[in-house]
């Protein structure tokens, strides 16, 4: 990254479905790369289960963006965030309502704004983080859901 410049990563709201403890995250966000399979949280939770995997995968970005703003990034006076997008209107998401509308419906239906996101609706805040009006934020993810983990973390949604 160039010297104060901006980047950004797309995750998921997935990333907020399955709290990891603190002391777990601490682990993950400083272990390097090439040893991450081989700590103990993600042999024996993450990669038991296709679900969980990817829902550690998408907090993964979240850490390793916070790990860049604090080492690599801060070097250059650049900054790095992350963005987890809910249920997204895409040709994606047709394809994932037609495999599972029912589950997503409710998971809507759960939520605050009780619709689906739009693409402007990313593409907007995309643009605030990595515009002028965002130079003090970085390592920070920004969840876009409608309320959808909010609805998980009060009760008001039940996953599975």
């Amino acid at each position: 990254m160039a010297e104060g410049g901006a980047g950004l990563i797309i995750s998921s709201q997935a990333a907020y479905m399955y709290p990891i403890p603190n002391d777990i995250e601490i682990e993950l966000v400083n272990a390097p790369t090439e040893i991450l399979k081989d700590i103990p949280f993600i042999k024996e939770v993450a990669m038991q289960n296709s679900g969980f995997a990817y829902m550690i995968a998408k907090r993964m970005n979240h850490l390793q963006a916070q790990r860049a703003a604090a080492t690599s990034w801060r070097k250059r006076r650049a900054r790095i965030n992350t963005i987890s997008p809910g249920v997204i209107v895409t040709p994606l998401a047709y394809d994932e309502f037609n495999a599972n509308g029912e589950g997503y419906q409710r998971m809507i239906d759960a939520s605050a704004a009780q619709r689906t996101g739009t693409s402007d609706e990313i593409a907007e805040a995309a643009a605030f983080l990595l515009g002028e009006h965002a130079k003090f934020i970085t390592g920070t993810d920004l969840l876009i859901d409608g309320g959808v983990i909010a609805a998980i973390r009060t009760g008001e949604y039940k996953l599975g």
